[in-house]
């Protein structure tokens, strides 16, 4: 047991590490109880519109479609401690300002959604750059560790901050709500400020002007083991991961239910997806592709099942395995993009995966909104798992004809169905994927 933990919490032995893990747990649980206030805020000012949902929800990530590639050049060029300071004090000072509304009971809908419109544009620039920040906290060896540990304390933020929000509201009503995550989202500055930029790695910067958008689009154009991932993610993003608008029309129009119960929606989902963030933190290697299509493939199915959930309990029980293939695949994905890139690439290429998952979900959100109000909220959820199953087959047939292998059924001594992937026909690399790892060779595969 000490060797598994020893093992699973590695990366907290580096002290800048340990201050920033602590700093988005504390800023993450903030905002988890703000987006469940907001999201039921809005219900209650609109007039319980799925609509409304989709339209804040759209907002919040408009910035980021706009902003992120630029965003993702000033990592590349300039200091990301530094510029993760003032994205965290804009993204304070925002929410204290919404919070203010809220407390002096003159809050509108107009006001949500300006709030999440400018809280999106700190997300903007504070994203892509604490993405590639990382790779900066802790040498190369310790950075799946590393990655899979940030997802993990996403998601207790994720369980705890609902579980928190559903139970203030409660108690304290929005503002106090509202008033709490303020307070707990300006950390991340302080603990930024007390790390040891001497213990950094990789920091040194391009001069000038050199570290442009377009030379990172060209760079990825070139590398299939890059694109895959992140077109399958562009697609699942955008239709797949639209829960804060699903969800909560769920909890309050399908089943009728109150704040804290949507809370246990929410929560269930993100009790899933730490299971999915804690599996990865063994992993030492980067992902082979398979295994992300593979988590794509499971999570489209629990997803369109979560749709026709007969109640509140079993689609409580169904968001669990949902929630550990969400974060397992987004996980496994960005592992297999920043653990591929050249570093002096890094920031414009984690922008433009950000961006394809993230900044997609105005146009995703918008769209779920509009299906569950036309259509019933049930079908924009199975709809979307559909939609997310189908992409993942999608880039499992991209993959197979452009390694030229094939897939073929084992069966073990054990009585194991084992799913295996063999080349057909050997090919020489290109130029154009030196720096793809080799290809899954004869007896690669996953157990089912």
């Amino acid at each position: 047991m000490r060797a598994a933990l020893n093992t699973t919490f590695l990366s907290l032995r580096v002290p800048n590490y340990r201050l920033f893990a602590g700093g988005q747990l504390v800023k993450l649980v903030g905002v988890w109880m703000m987006f469940t206030a907001q999201d039921w805020l809005v219900l209650e000012l609109s007039g319980d519109s799925p609509g409304a949902l989709g339209m804040v929800t759209a907002l919040q990530f408009v910035p980021v479609m706009v902003l992120t590639l630029w965003s993702g050049r000033l990592a590349d060029r300039y200091d990301k401690r530094k510029l993760l300071v003032a994205a965290n004090a804009a993204f304070a000072a925002f929410a204290i300002l919404f919070a203010v509304l809220v407390a002096a009971g003159v809050v509108e809908l107009w006001h949500v959604f300006v709030s999440a419109l400018f809280l999106g544009i700190a997300n903007a620039v504070e994203t892509p750059v604490r993405q590639a920040f990382v790779s900066e906290l802790v040498e190369l060896r310790l950075l799946p560790n590393a990655l899979a540990l940030s997802a993990a304390t996403f998601n207790i933020a994720r369980i705890s901050g609902p579980a928190l929000a559903g139970v203030l509201l409660a108690v304290l009503a929005t503002p106090g709500v509202f008033l709490i995550s303020t307070v707990l989202a300006v950390a991340p500055v302080f603990t930024y400020l007390r790390m040891r930029p001497a213990e950094l790695h990789g920091t040194d910067r391009r001069a000038g002007g050199d570290a442009r958008v377009i030379d990172g689009l060209r760079y990825v154009g070139k590398r299939h083991d890059l694109l895959l991932p992140i077109g399958m993610m562009a697609v699942i993003g955008m239709i797949g991961f639209n829960f804060p608008v699903t969800l909560a029309a769920l909890a309050k129009i399908e089943f009728n239910a109150g704040p804290s119960s949507f809370g246990l929606l929410t929560t269930c989902l993100a009790i899933g997806s730490l299971g999915g963030a804690l599996a990865g933190t063994r992993r030492r290697t980067r992902p082979g592709v398979y295994k992300v299509i593979g988590a794509a493939l499971f999570f489209g199915v629990f997803e369109f099942a979560v749709g026709f959930a007969p109640n509140f309990a079993v689609a409580a029980l169904l968001l669990v395995p949902t929630g550990f293939f969400s974060i397992y695949l987004a996980q496994g994905a960005n592992h297999r993009v920043q653990m591929g890139v050249d570093p002096e690439y890094r920031g414009r290429v984690m922008a433009l995966y950000v961006l394809v998952f993230l900044g997609t979900t105005p146009i995703g959100a918008t769209l779920s909104g509009w299906w569950g109000e036309h259509f019933g909220v049930p079908s924009s959820i199975w709809a979307a798992g559909l939609v997310s199953f189908v992409a993942a087959l999608g880039a499992l047939a991209w993959q197979l004809r452009a390694s030229g292998e094939r897939l073929r059924i084992e069966r073990r001594p054990s009585r194991r169905i084992r799913l295996a992937v063999t080349p057909v026909v050997p090919r020489p690399r290109s130029a154009s994927r030196a720096h793809a790892e080799p290809l899954a060779h004869s007896g690669s595969g996953v157990n089912v």
